[in-house]
């Protein structure tokens, strides 16, 4: 996870921690406390649910876009590869030419 998502998670999970402390030392009725409890671990429940939502999504773009990245960059270095490889089969057919000569000029 990266440092935001961390960071997010974080915060909601101190945010709903402090909201259920502050509940439990308030000076109300066991129900209502309960009440208040619930109410909270779901609000904190849905605001983690709507966070890793958003985290995935992000990652996902992330990931696309580094996916094709790495896709024009592997395409362009096995063009330029090929390219190289024509070339060093063009140089070593000169120089078997040249070898040949050489030979038929000894023989």
């Amino acid at each position: 996870m990266s440092k935001t998502g961390n960071t997010l998670l974080g915060i909601v999970a101190g945010a709903a921690l402090g909201a259920t402390l502050g509940i439990l030392y308030a000076p109300e009725k066991g129900t209502k406390t309960r009440k208040k409890i619930k109410k909270n671990a779901v609000h904190a429940k849905d605001d983690i649910i709507a966070k890793t939502n958003e985290l995935t999504s992000q990652l996902n773009s992330k990931f696309n876009v580094h996916k094709e990245e790495f896709g024009t960059k592997l395409d362009s270095m096995v063009s330029e590869m090929s390219d190289k490889a024509e070339d060093v089969i063009s140089t070593l057919e000169k120089k078997l030419a040249t070898l040949k000569k050489q030979n038929e000029k000894v023989s």
